[in-house]
């Protein structure tokens, strides 16, 4: 599966995503001599590395070949922990009349509403992982092609 894959459906939501973590237009930056640390990997781990540097006053490069933020943006946390709360939510609505909350006989998860809701907060917390504001804190961002 390609990292552009893992965006599909290609609706709005995932379309903001894609401009944050994987802007089409992006072009690499021609390199400027030589760098104090050069990062490999926009996850977690590689983001906070750099901007943590960067932040000290080196000089970074950061290439991601794939989508930035990495496994816990795009598949991983951030998906799985919204699933995880709609079913949190959903078996305590089964359970309610355990606690006297009546009215909760017939509790239905909408997939689709699910999936559009995991869809706007990857899409919301995607700034913070974004190519530009990672340019931004005087990084290099480059992407490295995929062979």
């Amino acid at each position: 599966m390609s990292y552009l894959q893992q965006l599909e459906p290609l609706d709005e939501l995932n379309q903001a995503l894609q401009a944050n973590v994987h802007p089409l237009e992006w072009t690499n930056p021609t390199p400027s001599g030589r760098y104090n640390l050069v990062v490999i990997g926009a996850g977690t781990a590689g983001l906070v590395t750099a901007a943590g540097a960067a932040g000290l006053g080196a000089k970074v490069a950061l290439i991601e070949r794939g989508l930035m933020g990495g496994d816990c943006l795009n598949v991983g946390c951030v998906p799985s922990k919204a699933l995880i709360s709609t079913g949190r939510v959903a078996a305590s609505a089964r359970h309610a009349a355990e606690f006297g909350v009546r009215g909760t006989d017939a509790i239905n998860v909408d997939f689709s509403a699910v999936m559009e809701r995991l869809h706007r907060l990857r899409a919301q917390i995607s700034p913070n992982d974004s190519a530009e504001r990672f340019r931004m804190l005087f990084l290099e961002v480059g992407r490295r092609p995929v062979r």
